[in-house]
């Protein structure tokens, strides 16, 4: 007989949505928990816990390590690399809208664990131009994109994260402390967008918007030699990644 599953007041199944949410726990705390941390993070009792981890476990989601920790299992990465692709394909509009109308190379990424992925990119047509490509990971400290998605989340767990990626400079501009990176971050919220000026690569800026409204932390950026993407382009640059990451959000939410 088929287990009694009580549905969700949304309509779904509650025992998939713990799972899921166990996921995302573990995802949120860097990979890794134990069951403990884990009941603390998500209210479940102990036993039903450790019942879903056992399931995903076997179906290869979750690993159980030596210490007793559980992390996201390797099953997992087909899947998120598939579905970043399909994202990427499903973005492709937007981003070749913005290189219509500023000229430059249009970005959507998303933070991965502690790193920024690179899911889908529209190019330049220019000969000079930015060569980062999906499936590119960097560090969130020294990009447009990663201040724009680390923005996004409280201050603790950027601190967290930045603990555990460390700041090492890309450039002589790169933010290296961790409080001067919370300060900018808070700018960034007030201000609703982040800039990049030479400090993953010397010479190029890169503008960058938080997608709000979508799974996971997502943004979409332009980026160009700082000799065509001025300080005075930015004002014009912004409206438009507002537009693209809104459009983007919209068709998310839409049945």
């Amino acid at each position: 007989m088929a287990e009694d599953v009580p549905p969700s007041r949304a309509g779904g199944v509650q025992s998939v949505e713990r799972a899921f949410a166990l996921l995302e726990h573990l995802a949120e705390a860097g990979g890794a928990l134990g069951l403990t941390p884990l009941a603390s993070a998500s209210g479940l009792p102990l036993p039903t816990i450790h019942r879903l981890m056992a399931t995903l476990t076997t179906q290869g989601y979750v690993r159980r390590e030596s210490s007793g920790r559980y992390s996201l299992g390797p099953r997992l990465v087909r899947l998120g690399e598939t579905a970043g692709r399909a994202f990427g394909v499903w973005a492709g509009p937007g981003l070749r809208r913005l290189v219509e109308l500023t000229g430059e190379t249009a970005n959507l990424a998303m933070l991965d664990g502690d790193t920024v992925l690179y899911v889908a990119q529209a190019p330049s047509p220019h000969a000079m131009r930015m060569f980062t490509e999906p499936g590119r990971r960097v560090l969130p400290h020294c990009t447009g994109v990663g201040k724009a998605l680390m923005a996004q989340i409280a201050p603790a767990d950027v601190r967290a994260i930045l603990s555990r990626t460390g700041m090492p400079p890309r450039t002589a501009a790169t933010i290296t402390d961790p409080d001067t990176m919370l300060a900018e971050l808070a700018v960034i919220r007030g201000q609703g967008f982040a800039l990049d000026d030479g400090e993953q690569e010397v010479g190029v800026r890169c503008v960058a918007v938080p997608v709000i409204g979508v799974p996971g932390l997502v943004a979409v950026s332009v980026s160009g030699p700082q000799a065509r993407v001025t300080e005075q382009d930015v004002p014009r640059i912004v409206p438009m990644l507002q537009q693209v990451a809104a459009e983007l959000a919209a068709a998310v939410a839409a049945p």
